[in-house]
């Protein structure tokens, strides 16, 4: 079973450590693959992500993918419309507005922590139908969990517990990821996967959020490189 971390911040954005810091720990605690989650600063920067991300990648062994995280719902648009560009198209969660507007555009892969700042999950049963229907992975985020304490970390838990019983009830893709902005916050997939459960999924559901789901985020990465990807839902054979 492959296990992917599909959020982690490195020094280029919000993160501490680096791109090699943080591909060499994920190697060493078994993973198959990481996203590195980055803010778009404009295309030079990207070349420049590009290239670490392959040396990385050239050096660890493991699959190295890169992504962006729209901050909003203009960004969001703009990152959509580029989507050829990277690899993963993450968008950062908490406002109800952004929340919509990512569970409703197909280009999007992962919602994050969409309970972030909230008194509520981020959710209801219309945007969970919405996310099902357009593939948007909706994220449990281990660092919402680690860096929040006493009542916040009780709403916090109380939320993602709340949006992993819409995923089950609606069977939209619910996602593990570490959120890591530095490799000392990288956690064994062993540790995320018993998180999940104590949030309320079976041992299959846990395993299925931190491999199948991100599997299939890879998978369609693969096919959209291929050549023959048009727009989502629309391919040549």
């Amino acid at each position: 079973m492959k296990f992917f971390d599909l959020h982690v911040h490195s020094a280029f954005s919000e993160g501490e450590s680096s791109v090699m810091q943080l591909a060499s720990r994920a190697k060493d605690l078994g993973y198959a693959g990481i996203c590195f989650s980055e803010y778009f600063e404009g295309r030079a920067r990207l070349e420049k992500l590009k290239s670490e991300t392959a040396k990385a990648q050239q050096e660890t062994g493991i699959e190295i993918l890169l992504g962006f995280e729209a901050r909003n719902t203009q960004e969001l648009k703009r990152l959509a419309d580029m989507r050829r560009m990277f690899d993963v198209l993450l968008a950062h969660g908490g406002d109800i507005a952004m929340n919509r507007a990512a569970v409703e555009t197909k280009e999007v892969d992962i919602l994050t922590h969409p309970e972030h700042g909230r008194y509520d999950s981020g959710m209801n049963h219309v945007m969970a139908k919405l996310a099902k229907e357009n593939d948007v992975a909706i994220e449990i985020n281990f660092r919402e969990i680690l860096t929040t304490n006493k009542k916040t970390r009780s709403r916090t838990l109380a939320s993602m517990r709340d949006n992993i019983a819409l995923g089950r009830k609606y069977k939209m893709p619910i996602i593990m990821c570490s959120g890591a902005v530095s490799h000392f916050e990288l956690r064994d997939p062993l540790c995320v996967t018993s998180m999940a459960e104590l949030l309320g999924m079976t041992p299959e559901q846990a395993k299925e959020a931190l491999s199948a789901v991100p599997v299939k985020i890879v998978e369609k990465i693969k096919k959209r490189k291929s050549g023959k990807w048009v727009m989502p839902g629309v391919e040549i054979v």
